[in-house]
């Protein structure tokens, strides 16, 4: 799932607060997840929510002009994508969805932002040449009710097509460590499983996308479980309770 842009691993800020991912800073696109470093933005652990809420405050400055229009939603594992068109400033906090279209480009609306809580699920970044851009939460759940089919769809029709679009899969827990039951692996992969076995999820993104036409894709390697050793970001599954961010900023 190579890319002609380069960076898909992303760059990790020199604080290492964030890990940039400048697979569309050509079309003035920011993309980012927190790290470790930076501390959860998960609102039901055990840390005082004065500290949680600074977080986000320091996440909305960094994103600029952006993050005057920010947007985030009660992400419930499933394919709801909210549609922003930019009549709105602050923090719009949405009910009950696990995705966002910033449709700005199209009424001229300006630059908006929207971010995502994940740890181990799927942070999926969407973006058109326009600055037209998604941000979705990519869970199996969601996965199997086509979430990331939902939002291509979406933005086709709003006049965004899909042989035109970027979609990269951010870091997430890896093919190599994911391991879930026979009925789960049956709705991921649409085929019967005896037993339980690995699944990669942003490779079964990757062929959700194909199929409705988007060839450009590109995947981080990186794994939320620490495949490899690495232990940048939280991850449900190895027991942490914190909670990291993907941020999308579209552009100024």
């Amino acid at each position: 799932m190579g890319e002609p842009w380069g960076g898909r691993e992303g760059v990790v800020t020199d604080d290492g607060m964030y890990c940039e991912i400048p697979v569309f800073s050509d079309w003035g696109v920011r993309a980012l997840v927190t790290t470790r470093a930076m501390g959860s933005f998960g609102t039901s652990g055990d840390e005082p929510v004065g500290e949680v809420m600074a977080r986000w405050g320091a996440l909305r400055r960094s994103l600029g002009l952006a993050g005057q229009r920010f947007v985030t939603a009660s992400q419930v594992h499933g394919p709801r994508i909210l549609h922003h068109t930019g009549d709105w400033s602050g923090w719009l906090r949405g009910d009950d969805a696990d995705g966002h279209l910033l449709d700005g480009p199209r009424i001229q609306a300006g630059p908006m932002s929207a971010a995502v809580v994940v740890a181990d699920c799927v942070p999926v970044f969407v973006v058109h040449p326009s600055g037209a851009a998604a941000l979705l939460h990519a869970g199996w759940r969601g996965i199997a009710a086509a979430i990331l089919p939902a939002a291509i769809r979406q933005m086709a029709s709003a006049g965004y097509r899909a042989s035109e679009l970027r979609v990269h899969t951010g870091p997430a827990i890896c093919g190599r460590c994911y391991e879930v039951g026979p009925e789960v692996a049956s709705q991921l992969t649409g085929r019967a499983v005896d037993g339980a076995c690995r699944v990669d999820l942003r490779a079964i993104l990757a062929d959700q996308a194909r199929a409705l036409g988007v060839t450009q894709l590109s995947s981080s390697d990186r794994c939320t479980a620490g495949h490899g050793g690495e232990k940048l970001f939280f991850s449900h599954r190895g027991g942490d309770r914190g909670r990291q961010v993907a941020a999308l900023a579209t552009p100024s």
